[in-house]
């Protein structure tokens, strides 16, 4: 298992915008992470008192950004920030999250990959039961124009 420490040296997310704990199980294709900040009355996403749902997409994408992380140092490599361009087929099957009681369990799964973006799927539960769905799409820096 690998934890916030690890993770926080992976993404670009710092602090308590990093919104994941721990990953759970990782390859070449696929996370499965954990995280238990979303009870916190403290979370950055909170509004109005709630975190609601549509957040979930943020931890679909940062899940994204551990496996890319993950992947670039099993590589060697170096990893290339990426942007994220666009959500597809979003589904929330919750209006907010601040109220459930457990972890939330993320899971990422790399679809296809070219030299310079990405796309995925994610999947968010709670004690088993599905929370969110949806494809996203990240366009990689260009390694020519990046600093070092």
């Amino acid at each position: 298992m690998i934890g916030r420490q690890d993770i926080l040296t992976l993404v670009p997310h710092q602090h308590t915008m990093c919104l994941w704990d721990e990953v759970i199980v990782h390859d070449e294709n696929r996370i499965v992470l954990r995280a238990h900040n979303h009870r916190d009355p403290e979370h950055p996403l909170r509004s109005n008192g709630l975190l609601r749902a549509v957040h979930l997409c943020e931890y679909g994408a940062q899940a994204m950004a551990v496996h890319g992380g993950l992947r670039g140092r099993a590589s060697g490599a170096a990893v290339r920030p990426g942007m994220l361009v666009a959500l597809r087929g979003v589904e929330l099957h919750c209006a907010r999250i601040d109220d459930l009681p457990g972890a939330l369990e993320g899971e990422a799964e790399l679809l296809m990959e070219g030299e310079s973006s990405q796309q995925y799927t994610f999947r968010i539960r709670h004690d088993g039961l599905l929370l969110a769905e949806g494809r996203a799409a990240v366009v990689l820096a260009d390694a020519a124009k990046m600093p070092g």
